[in-house]
């Protein structure tokens, strides 16, 4: 395993009760770009980047994520990371700038001036004041793209991020992504069940891991 990672994986290991693990043993590290996680619909992408994101705690190994060990500081971890489940319904009752407030958290180094060129890439300008719950699928998660992008957290999750965009709004994503890929001190993950081939990706891990041929410098 590479030492030189923002995020150090370290003899991991995830499994459901009764179920097989969806990994085990895996050491790895992600650096500084997009890494794509691909794998089938069911093949576990959402669930390890639950893991990933500190939610939901691994059986074994360790997460490390700039210097910061998720055992030993759990908060702290948190805090630099950038991940939103697409399916939560936490945000329904306010509105999508209260939302973007929230998800922003205390991330100080928030780039206020690329949220509104994404907010205007994504034509959501006209949203921000309506409650989330009254926002088409799309438009939430675009909600929830353009703070990620926005974010200077030092590991970004994203979760089938082009996921009921219109063409307009995905090619916001895909040229801020670009932009994003060669940012220092920065790991973005994108978990798809389709091939990324719109931006550089700096690595790929196919999910199940037992077929992975995972590239990470």
């Amino acid at each position: 395993m590479t030492q030189n990672g923002i995020l150090q994986i370290r003899d991991l290991r995830f499994a459901y009760p009764d179920a097989a693990p969806l990994v085990s043993n895996w050491s790895t590290s992600i650096g500084a770009g997009l890494t794509l996680l691909y794998g089938d619909t069911g093949s576990g992408k959402s669930t390890l980047l639950r893991v990933l994101a500190g939610s939901v705690p691994a059986s074994e190994g360790r997460l490390v994520l700039s210097g910061i060990d998720l055992q030993q500081d759990a908060d702290a971890y948190r805090r630099h990371v950038f991940f939103c489940e697409p399916s939560t319904d936490a945000f329904d009752q306010v509105s999508a700038r209260v939302c973007t407030t929230q998800l922003r958290g205390d991330d100080g180094a928030f780039d206020a001036v690329r949220w509104q060129a994404l907010v205007d890439g994504f034509g959501l300008s006209s949203h921000l004041d309506k409650p989330m719950y009254m926002l088409s699928t799309g438009s939430r998660r675009k909600v929830w793209l353009a703070a990620a992008l926005a974010s200077q957290r030092p590991l970004t999750l994203l979760d089938e991020p082009a996921g009921a965009l219109d063409g307009a709004s995905l090619r916001c994503l895909w040229g801020a992504l670009a932009e994003l890929a060669s940012q220092p001190n920065r790991a973005i993950v994108i978990a798809s069940s389709d091939v990324v081939d719109r931006v550089p990706l700096t690595a790929t891990i196919s999910l199940p891991l037992q077929a992975a041929k995972a590239h990470v410098p």
